[in-house]
């Protein structure tokens, strides 16, 4: 069953790639998804105890997830819950945006994470499994360098909003800078049109680790006269440490961890 799933899965993401630059469908982002069962092989309740634990960010410093667990992940990130549980962070984002007076001066920012928050990396995962197999930096890095990133449709929506409504965007990621032509290329193509800055790591953060660089990042920002009004990431490093912003926002992720 699990070779079926993998080998179906490889085709299925070939096809969703061309869809996905389809403008008319590239809200579709769920064309992967498993037609069969609820996934997990009999273990969907324990499964779903241990996203609750990493959503709640109780269980921590994990690299990779329990094996048993890869089919409930995968079918949770390609089915109709990844996106129900996404609108509910979205829409009360909206709501807390809709709330808040602008100041004149032009630095409200509004924070947002790439990788599981704006772009979904779907399709990449879909060929190489749903976060059980160790993070591989340069086949990670490939997939970027393909800018087929397809949009995540509900947060591309608030940024939408948000734009609207006189806010400046900054993406703040944990990519290289190696990767910003193929990044913002990405971004602009799915929708993402505008932004104040784009902050990727640079060799000499490499040391650091997310919560660090993004800790800093935000700090400077600050310096800069910003004040961060928001903030959404995917990853709990993303919305923790230094000028975290007023509120944060955190989307479902359960198949990777970064510190």
């Amino acid at each position: 069953m699990l070779l079926f799933f993998f080998l179906a899965s490889t085709v299925l993401a070939a096809k969703a790639q061309a869809d996905f630059n389809n403008p008319l469908i590239n809200n579709l982002i769920y064309l992967l998804r498993p037609r069969y069962g609820s996934g997990g092989g009999g273990n969907g309740v324990s499964c779903l105890s241990w996203r609750f634990g990493v959503e709640t960010n109780n269980i921590i410093d994990w690299s990779t997830i329990p094996e048993k667990c890869e089919l409930y992940v995968g079918n949770y990130m390609l089915g109709e819950q990844y996106r129900k549980d996404s609108e509910v962070v979205i829409k009360e984002a909206y709501l807390y945006a809709t709330s808040l007076n602008l100041s004149k001066d032009g630095k409200d920012v509004w924070i947002f994470d790439i990788d599981e928050t704006s772009l979904s990396n779907l399709p990449y995962y879909a060929r190489h499994g749903f976060g059980v197999e160790p993070f591989n930096l340069t086949s990670f890095t490939e997939w970027i360098l393909t800018e087929d990133a397809p949009a995540l449709p509900e947060t591309l929506k608030l940024y939408k909003s948000l734009i609207s409504l006189g806010f400046k965007i900054v993406f703040l990621s944990g990519r290289y800078e190696k990767t910003r032509s193929a990044t913002e290329r990405n971004l602009i193509y799915v929708g993402y049109k505008a932004w104040e800055k784009v902050l990727l790591r640079k060799d000499s953060d490499k040391s650091a680790s997310s919560l660090e660089y993004k800790s800093a990042q935000r700090k400077q920002l600050v310096k800069d006269g910003y004040s961060i009004v928001g903030n959404i990431g995917d990853q709990w490093s993303d919305l923790l440490g230094t000028d975290p912003g007023n509120r944060t926002f955190k989307l479902p992720d359960p198949m990777y961890y970064i510190s």
